[in-house]
C-alpha cells in the first residue's frame, strides 16, 4: 500500500469544508436587502463571491506543503476513477506535472471540481481509510455517539422530540 504524504485528518477537514462549499448555488437574489430571518436564511446558500468557506479552503490548501498538495490532487483523481491504488505513483507524478504547468494553483483547480468532498472521500476509501473516523468538526462525541446521532436525526419523529 502506498504512503500518503498528507494526513487523513487534513483530508477529512477538506472533505467537510468542500461539502459546505458544494451546496452553494448561484446568486438568485443579488439585490437582496431583506433580513436573513425574514427570508429563512436562504441567502446563506447563495454563491455571491464573498464566501468565507471558499476563502478558508483556499487558505488551507495554499498552506499545505507541495507534497501534501500533490497528494490532494492525486486523491481527488483517484476518487474520480482516473486510476487505481496500484497506479498511485503515476497519479502523483501527473499531479506534480500539473503543478509545473502554472495553471493557477492547486486550490483553484480543486475547487473547480464538482463534488470535491465526495471524490476525496472515495480516494481515502481506496487507501482503506474511512474519513469519518478522522472528522475534525467541533463534535467531541465518540464515533459511536455520532453514529447514534445520525440515526436519530434521520428519523423526523425522534429529531423533533429531542429539541
Amino acid at each position: 500500500m502506498p504512503e500518503l504524504m498528507i494526513s487523513p485528518e487534513k483530508v477529512a477537514f477538506l472533505i467537510e469544508k468542500a461539502r459546505e462549499f458544494d451546496v452553494k448555488e448561484l446568486d438568485s437574489d443579488p439585490y437582496s436587502g431583506s433580513n436573513g430571518a425574514d427570508d429563512e436564511m436562504v441567502d446563506v446558500l447563495e454563491d455571491n463571491g464573498r464566501d468565507p468557506v471558499m476563502r478558508e479552503l483556499t487558505g488551507f490548501i495554499g498552506a499545505l506543503t507541495e507534497d501534501e498538495q500533490i497528494d490532494l490532487v492525486a486523491l481527488m483523481r483517484l476518487g474520480r476513477g482516473d486510476g487505481t491504488i496500484e497506479e498511485w505513483r503515476d497519479l502523483r507524478r501527473e499531479a506534480a506535472d500539473g503543478r509545473n504547468d502554472g495553471g493557477g494553483g492547486t486550490a483553484s483547480y480543486l475547487l473547480g471540481e464538482p463534488m470535491l468532498g465526495d471524490l476525496l472521500a472515495e480516494g481515502l476509501a481506496a487507501f482503506g481509510i474511512d474519513w469519518t473516523d478522522e472528522m475534525t468538526s467541533a463534535d467531541s462525541s465518540s464515533p459511536s455517539e455520532r453514529s447514534e446521532d445520525r440515526q436519530a436525526t434521520s428519523d423526523p419523529f425522534t429529531a423533533r422530540n429531542r429539541r
